[in-house]
């Protein structure tokens, strides 16, 4: 990286992701949304302003402090090639539509950077809340931090007796998921449905108000699931999809998430806990 260590990226990138946050809070009541083309190939998503400035200012803070580091972008499905093997993925405006709602909840921005196989630092920053969580490069903890001021160490959270004792959450309602994740969400003490921003989806499981995530199958992008993979292995989470074996059937088996460099379609559907509980998956 340069002349540059883990402590001074940490700091510039939690200064680029509060700009945007800030950027993107003047823009509650006076952005423009446009209609855009979906993931399935429809005109079913929106884009607006608020995207549009956020990701500007990173691509700024990007070009002065990071020169030579790749990137990719949501808007405008941007593309920086890389020239020292290192390059950003950049979520500017998690949660679109629930900003367009006006929300008081799922809105977030996200980047995180990447070098090789490993997630080396990310940050995700709730616009409501003006929270961040992330890490900076070399080091092993997470934090969630609370405008900037307040630092607290994101732990591995409960370790179940069994999964009675938790709590699941989705992204869809449990009747679009296939009969075997139904069995094993019912499995659980009880469950609960919340869309909008993936990053603040996830932020519920690390801070410990959930004790598993469960998603069906669809689009992933790299600007969403780079930073959020990042933060979970960093904290222990490990993700699990079902395959079938010829002595026990379907199980549970976890799987490493893929880095994305371009979207791509996931067929099946995905479990996210702590190592700690990843057993009581297969338990009956």
């Amino acid at each position: 990286m340069g002349v540059l260590n883990g402590h001074s990226i940490g700091r510039l990138l939690k200064e680029t992701v509060r700009r945007a946050m800030v950027t993107i809070q003047n823009e509650r009541t006076v952005f423009e949304a446009t209609t855009k083309m979906g993931y399935g190939g429809t005109m079913n998503d929106v884009f607006t302003s608020a995207d549009t400035k956020a990701q500007a200012i990173y691509l700024r803070a990007f070009e002065e402090c990071f020169p030579g580091y790749g990137v990719i972008g949501e808007e405008g499905e941007l593309q920086v090639s890389s020239q020292n093997g290192y390059y950003f993925t950049v979520d500017p405006l998690d949660g679109t539509k629930a900003f367009v709602r006006r929300q008081s909840h799922g809105v977030a921005t996200m980047v995180a950077l990447v070098h090789g196989k490993a997630v080396v630092s990310a940050y995700i920053g709730d616009i409501n809340t003006e929270e961040l969580y992330g890490y900076r490069p070399g080091s092993n903890k997470v934090f969630r931090i609370s405008k900037l001021d307040t630092f607290e160490q994101m732990g591995p959270g409960k370790k179940l007796a069994s999964l009675k004792e938790g709590q699941c959450m989705l992204r869809e309602p449990l009747e679009k998921h296939t009969r075997e994740m139904g069995k094993l969400v019912r499995r659980f003490k009880n469950y609960e449905v919340m869309g909008s921003s993936f990053g603040t989806w996830m932020a519920r499981l690390w801070k410990g108000e959930v004790n598993a995530l469960a998603y069906d199958p669809g689009w992933e992008t790299p600007w969403d699931s780079t930073p959020v993979i990042g933060i979970s292995q960093k904290l222990g989470f490990v993700f699990a999809k079902q395959v079938m074996t010829k002595k026990h059937g379907l199980v549970w088996r976890r799987f490493q998430p893929a880095l994305l460099m371009v979207k791509k379609l996931q067929t099946f559907e995905t479990v996210i806990i702590h190592k700690q509980n990843f057993h009581l998956l297969n338990q009956k």
